[in-house]
């Protein structure tokens, strides 16, 4: 497995990885699926993004790491977004994507990460606990489009 910055090239596997994990549902607040545009736009070369990464396997992206501002979160922090396959998952690919972004962020300057997860993500709860993120905040009333009420935790952690 290979993990290295995500490139222009990136954006058409970037955007089906991301739009299927958006159709099996279950783990992405997402609920529409997005356009190459958009992923290069918001992830690959946002104007003030901090790191994009991805995991590649026998050519193949399997998954990819975001970092980025968010100007709700307090100065110093920056949101955090993982996105891995489903085929692949629970094989080390979201620590190895970890360890190439959590570097990244630290010589950005980040001093902490925020991550959001829907409170139904078992698998994301999960991932983002064995990293060392700790709940901070919860919103137990967050629903999807649907009216399906989800709910939401947010986890941080200090680099």
């Amino acid at each position: 497995m290979i993990i290295r910055r995500a490139l222009p090239a990136d954006a058409p596997a970037m955007t089906e990885l991301q739009n299927q994990i958006i159709r099996e549902g279950g783990t992405t607040a997402y609920e529409d699926e997005r356009e190459e545009a958009d992923i290069l736009a918001r992830y690959i070369a946002p104007e003030d993004g901090i790191c994009c990464h991805v995991a590649e396997l026998g050519g193949r992206v399997i998954g990819f790491q975001v970092v980025s501002p968010n100007p709700a979160l307090p100065e110093g922090w920056a949101e955090i977004g993982t996105f891995v396959a489903s085929d692949v998952q629970a094989r080390g690919i979201g620590q190895a994507l970890f360890a190439a972004t959590g570097a990244a962020a630290r010589a950005a300057g980040v001093a902490v990460l925020n991550a959001t997860i829907r409170a139904d993500n078992r698998p994301g709860l999960a991932y983002y606990a064995r990293l060392g993120f700790v709940d901070y905040s919860t919103d137990p009333g967050w629903a999807l489009k649907s009216g399906a009420v989800v709910g939401r935790v947010s986890r941080r952690l200090g680099l």
